[in-house]
């Protein structure tokens, strides 16, 4: 007898290839059977009119943000999502140094809403790890390592090169990292203390986690005006060291840069005719989404969280700082001339819920101060405890790249749901719709892709891209991590205005064989950590 057998659906196994009628038999958590099915189970599910598919799998997830503390956060799970990469943009929980452990609370403070208590008690990757495998997720994770977060463990938030012996101990601690089960190394390069890395120490730590099997995901050094030559890097950085490169959220920030991806995809295009693994990850929105501080430039951001704001109380920092932003630094990816401070949004703020929904241009107009001016006083006033959408993507672009080849579908959003302490600020909608909204609007409305298309780049794709080798696909002996939707139902319902809304048309979800899903009710926590084997 069968654990579970989902009956009569429309099937589209993530392949790619064309959809056919079938029904998938489960036992002990595996597909044992896809196609015709005879036998009894204990559970049968009816998928008539319901297309039956692997579960999402989402390339660019900051899920570890609460995960330790809030394992049942339900925004993943109820969009189909199964599976999330975590530990992006260089940003991660772990390995933990002591000494330096309050600069990494400081700085990802922004993103763990008040009254998510994390006690901090792990150290290493692998403490870590087990601490999330002893309580269980709504979702599987597989957990980069953060170069930002081994930086800070050696060097603190220091805006210089490593010592020989600094370099030795951040590899060391990366392959420590990559041994307890972690896919890969990941940057930001718009973040401190990312942003102090040349290329040379990304390769060396790029070289380490190639010995590994792992892979290098960046969030590259510019989005912006110098978006060529940021890509470049990163695949300068995956040739050198001879790892597969994900380029994280890929687009063109800015109406100046818009049109840039022709030439970001030609040279991914002919990298990989050289043989150069690179692929990228891209969300199905116009607004980016990140801390309030990255609108300020690094140097301000050296050292600390305290001392980014000294600076801001400084007269003379503050001067520099207005200047910069009005005029720019080589090399510096200037998010708010970029933008605009209309098109600059507030999420979430601490002190100031009262900004929340508005941007930085009605932010000054009702505080009564210049743009720049309210922009700093905010970041003081909160104490950097704040985030921030930007709209400075150009839809037609992001289409281009949604439809690209090499390209997988990622949220870049964190753990929410409905009530309770995540339901915090004006968080990015992609949290709770990305993935029903490439369905609703990219293959129902648009017709940019054809059904199979989007379920590979939002499946195997990524199952790919990391080496998950049993996810991503219908195939017997593969984890039954599963959804059933309604392909004329299903669709986003979570707005910048209205964020916490789940999407409809998501009928079943199962997660390694268990129902986690059912008639749109969470029924269970079923998701674990998944360790890449060496």
């Amino acid at each position: 007898m069968f654990d579970i057998v989902i009956r009569h659906g429309r099937i589209v196994d993530g392949s790619g290839n064309p959809w056919f009628y079938g029904d998938v038999a489960v036992e002990n958590g595996r597909i044992v059977q896809v196609g015709r099915v005879d036998g009894p189970a204990r559970a049968v599910f009816d998928a008539d009119g319901l297309v039956v598919a692997p579960g999402f799998i989402d390339s660019h997830s900051h899920a570890d943000f609460v995960c330790a503390a809030v394992p049942a956060a339900e925004s993943k799970i109820m969009q189909g999502v199964t599976t999330e990469v975590v530990g992006q943009c260089g940003l991660a929980q772990a390995p933990v140094n002591p000494k330096t452990l309050a600069d990494l609370q400081a700085y990802l403070a922004p993103f763990i809403p008040k009254g998510v208590e994390l006690d901090w008690s792990w150290q290493s990757l692998d403490d870590y790890l087990r601490r999330i495998e002893s309580q269980g997720n709504s979702t599987n994770l597989a957990f980069l390592v953060g170069h930002g977060t081994l930086r800070l463990a050696v060097m603190g938030f220091e805006d210089r090169e490593p010592t020989a012996a600094e370099l030795e101990k951040m590899k060391a601690l990366l392959a420590e990292s990559m041994a307890a089960g972690a896919w890969g190394l990941s940057t930001g390069l718009i973040y401190p203390p990312g942003c102090f890395a040349e290329t040379e120490e990304l390769v060396e730590l790029a070289r380490v986690a190639a010995a590994a099997g792992g892979v290098y995901v960046s969030h590259i050094r510019n989005e912006g005006d110098r978006l060529v030559p940021a890509v470049e890097e990163a695949i300068r950085i995956g040739e050198t060291a001879k790892i597969p490169v994900c380029i994280s959220h890929h687009k063109a920030a800015g109406r100046a840069n818009w049109g840039k991806t022709k030439q970001t995809l030609a040279l991914m295009e002919a990298a990989r005719r050289r043989g150069v693994d690179v692929t990228f990850d891209v969300y199905p929105y116009t607004a980016g989404n990140t801390l309030l501080s990255a609108l300020i430039p690094g140097w301000a951001q050296a050292g600390s969280v305290e001392q980014m704001l000294q600076h801001l109380k400084n007269a003379e920092s503050r001067a520099r700082i207005k200047k910069d932003i009005a005029e720019g630094i080589p090399g510096w990816e200037n998010l708010a001339k970029s933008a605009g401070w209309d098109n600059i949004l507030l999420g979430g703020c601490t002190v100031h819920k009262e900004f929340e929904g508005k941007t930085l241009a009605e932010v000054a107009a009702l505080s009564g101060k210049d743009p720049a001016d309210a922009l700093l006083d905010l970041l003081l006033d909160e104490r950097g405890e704040a985030t921030i959408s930007l709209f400075t993507i150009d839809e037609e672009e992001m289409q281009g790249l949604l439809a690209h080849p090499l390209a997988a579908v990622g949220s870049d959003g964190w753990a929410s749901a409905v009530t309770g302490p995540l339901a915090q600020g004006k968080p990015h909608p992609r949290a709770f719709g990305t993935f029903p909204r490439v369905l609703r609007r990219y293959v129902r409305e648009l017709g940019l892709l054809t059904l199979e298309e989007a379920v590979r780049k939002m499946t195997s794709a990524t199952a790919q891209r990391y080496g998950l080798a049993d996810r991503g696909l219908l195939r017997p002996g593969y984890a039954a991590d599963i959804v059933a939707f309604d392909p004329e139902e299903i669709e986003d319902t979570a707005t910048y205005e209205n964020p916490f809304r789940y999407p409809k048309g998501i009928h079943y979800v199962l997660v390694n064989g268990k129902l986690s899903v059912g008639e749109g009710q969470l029924q269970g926590v079923h998701g674990t950590v998944l360790r890449r084997k060496q």
